[in-house]
């Protein structure tokens, strides 16, 4: 009698042990954000509307029509007067680029934030386990992430991995990446670097379907420190609570939306077709349908499930009727729920303004939710993958974030995809600490009053139809 109960007590026991390991080791799996660092670039970069339009006057393949709509798309895009460019531009190179130039604009920005956010945090490259480098349009040998690990003198063991062509939402799949080896190893440094070359890849020619990207992107850049040592989990700034991922590259118009090709010339840019929309309010809906249980309470699932059964049962037409009412279509599509139930802020890509208005309408936002993002497209301008972390920065120099508030982060990229996280504050984080905020040169003047573009007064005839005949260029465009 003794012997079995003291059998199964070992047998309890070992039960119990397994338990608590098993649940011990997914601690071991988190990902925390310890830092991050927005790369700002040094002010002789600096690029207004009256110098884009002087950009726009170098490129002789465009007519009259092409010149206006670039005016009209660079005016009305957000975007301010203070973003940056590569510096060939303000050299007139941005139809000669060179190898050179897109590596040594990659070079300005990664020295500066590695070292930055490494310095901050008294952490050594060599102590760095995992590297994750994402850039769409640069691909170099040796790549960017080799050139990385060759500044630094990085590890031999280093695990790197070097993200290329994955467009604008490229920042949350280098995410993922780091998310997953995480799971299989414990107590690991990684590093996420994210941006955007733009150096090579101006467009020269006339189509206006590839033009317009030319107005949209600028320079910038992010490094992120990620760990899942819980020895500095009280030390991080941020954890991970769940990702998605939705890619419709299957489906021929959502892959044909946004792709780089040679127009009738031969000179190559990136095409931005008329599906693009549908292509991203697809990607969006189909992504939100995964993640939405993930992180709203249960309590507003059942109301949003009660609403569509009470919803469908109102519109259905009566038997035998044949008056019945269409809706007319909206601009976008509503979500229906309250995503304010289960998260406090929302960290929106700067894809440009009707990105952020596209969203802030779905999610039904008012316009504190949508100031982060619509800010960031002011002062920043759409830096590709790196622009959701100008807008975290901004939410946190306006120390908007709390102990346990939860951060929506949502991008697109070609393909096409969308991807979005939720991160969880773990500490408040409006103590004034985060002497590396790309915003605290001049967060206290955002919002301004009014982020209309001064050329909308200046040069009215931006928006007004003038024949190609007798239209005049301004002479502060000349």
């Amino acid at each position: 009698m003794d012997l079995l109960v003291m059998l199964l007590s070992l047998l309890v026991s070992y039960l119990i042990f397994k338990i608590w390991k098993r649940i011990d080791s997914k601690r071991d799996q988190n990902c925390y954000i310890l830092d991050y660092q927005c790369h700002k670039p040094s002010d002789d970069r600096m690029v207004n509307t009256q110098f884009s339009g002087d950009i726009i006057l170098r490129n002789k393949h465009l007519r009259l029509n092409e010149y206006k709509f670039l005016l009209k798309a660079i005016v009305s895009s957000g975007i301010g007067e203070q973003t940056y460019a590569p510096r060939l531009f303000f050299e007139g190179r941005e139809q000669r680029p060179t190898l050179q130039d897109g590596l040594s604009e990659m070079e300005e920005f990664y020295i500066d934030t590695i070292e930055k956010v490494l310095k901050r945090n008294k952490i050594s490259p060599s102590e760095i386990d995992i590297l994750v480098v994402n850039v769409s349009m640069l691909n170099s040998t040796p790549s960017l992430s080799a050139r990385i690990i060759n500044h630094y003198k990085m590890r031999e063991d280093i695990k790197v991995f070097n993200l290329t062509a994955m467009g604008c939402s490229a920042s949350v799949i280098s995410i993922d990446i780091v998310k997953n080896i995480f799971k299989t190893y414990k107590n690991k440094l990684a590093l996420v670097v994210t941006s955007e070359s733009l150096s090579p890849n101006w467009y020269s020619g006339n189509n206006r379907s590839m033009i317009l990207a030319n107005c949209l992107f600028r320079s910038g850049g992010c490094a992120v420190l990620l760990t899942n040592k819980r020895s500095l989990s009280r030390r991080a700034m941020f954890k991970l609570r769940c990702l998605v991922r939705t890619h419709h590259g299957a489906r021929d118009d959502s892959f044909n939306a946004c792709v780089q090709k040679e127009d009738e010339l031969g000179h190559i840019g990136v095409h931005l077709d008329k599906t693009l929309p549908k292509a991203a309010t697809r990607a969006f809906i189909d992504n939100l349908k995964v993640i939405t249980p993930k992180i709203l309470p249960v309590t507003e699932l059942l109301r949003f499930m009660l609403c569509l059964l009470l919803k469908k049962l109102r519109s259905s037409p009566s038997k035998g009727s044949t008056n019945v009412t269409q809706a007319a279509p909206k601009a976008g599509v509503k979500a229906g729920i309250n995503f304010k139930t289960g998260i406090d802020h929302f960290c929106i890509h700067t894809g440009g303004k009707a990105v952020i208005d596209a969203i802030g309408y779905s999610l039904d936002l008012n316009e504190y939710d949508l100031e982060p993002a619509r800010m960031t497209l002011h002062r920043f301008g759409n830096t590709s993958a790196s622009s959701l972390w100008y807008v975290l920065g901004y939410m946190e120099a306006k120390k908007r974030l709390k102990r346990g508030d939860r951060v929506f982060m949502i991008s697109f990229g070609a393909g096409f995809k969308c991807n979005s996280c939720v991160w969880e504050v773990v500490r408040d984080l409006n103590v004034g600490e985060a002497v590396g905020n790309v915003w605290n040169h001049c967060i206290d003047q955002y919002p301004p009053k009014s982020i209309l573009n001064p050329f909308f007064e200046k040069y009215g005839w931006i928006h007004e139809e003038e024949d190609p005949d007798t239209f005049k260029m301004p002479e502060g465009f000349m």
